[in-house]
């Protein structure tokens, strides 16, 4: 025979179960409710989409080892930073089409991040607004790049003058690979040296 102590203190966890349950459902219902209302008076807002612009690209040929104008109309967000990487992954693209005149494999995840930066202006100059890129390649582009000292500068060059047709403040450029100073792109083109685009001459035009 059970105790009647025994008795009394199983009803008593017993109703204390209950009343948790209880309670536990009411504060999911709550929750859910709350998660709900949430997910309704959230506001629905269409992605923005950059308005398409004529951009001119740089773009190079190994046959005669010459760097060609070549317009493009391309969405360019208004963030200078943002619009340099498109830029130069509009460029990449091209280089990794299969019936590239440069082929380059990647294409334009080949550019992780492009950064402006002013750059100090010394007493006697007043081009106070000139600007530095910093364009920071991807470690598998570097890999993959063919070898050779035309072929790298001409990759090179095509992004210094892309820079400058687009964003004339634009006079330096310094290469990074994966956020690091590396001695050169695939053995030979320089890359521990500051560029200057307006040595990026055109020396051709080319069709849309």
């Amino acid at each position: 025979m059970i105790p009647r102590h025994q008795k009394i203190l199983f009803s008593v966890l017993l109703a204390a179960a209950l009343i948790m349950t209880g309670v536990l459902w009411h504060l999911r219902q709550r929750a859910h409710q709350r998660l709900l209302a949430g997910e309704d008076s959230a506001p629905t807002k269409a992605p923005e989409v950059a308005p398409t612009e004529q951009a001119t690209l740089l773009v190079a040929n190994d046959a005669d080892g010459s760097l060609l104008v070549q317009a493009r109309s391309l969405p360019l967000p208004g963030d200078p930073n943002a619009r340099a990487r498109v830029l130069l992954g509009e460029l990449l693209d091209l280089y990794a089409a299969p019936d590239a005149a440069h082929p380059v494999t990647g294409g334009a995840s080949g550019v992780a991040q492009v950064f402006l930066l002013p750059v100090p202006s010394s007493k006697d100059s007043q081009n106070s607004g000139d600007e530095l890129a910093v364009v920071n390649l991807t470690g598998n582009f570097a890999a993959s790049h063919p070898s050779g000292l035309e072929t790298e500068t001409l990759t090179v060059l095509s992004i210094c003058g892309t820079l400058r047709a687009n964003l004339p403040h634009v006079t330096k450029v310094r290469f990074l690979v994966d956020g690091q100073q590396r001695p050169n792109l695939a053995g030979h083109a320089d890359l521990t040296r500051t560029y200057l685009t307006a040595d990026a001459v055109p020396t051709g035009g080319a069709n849309p």
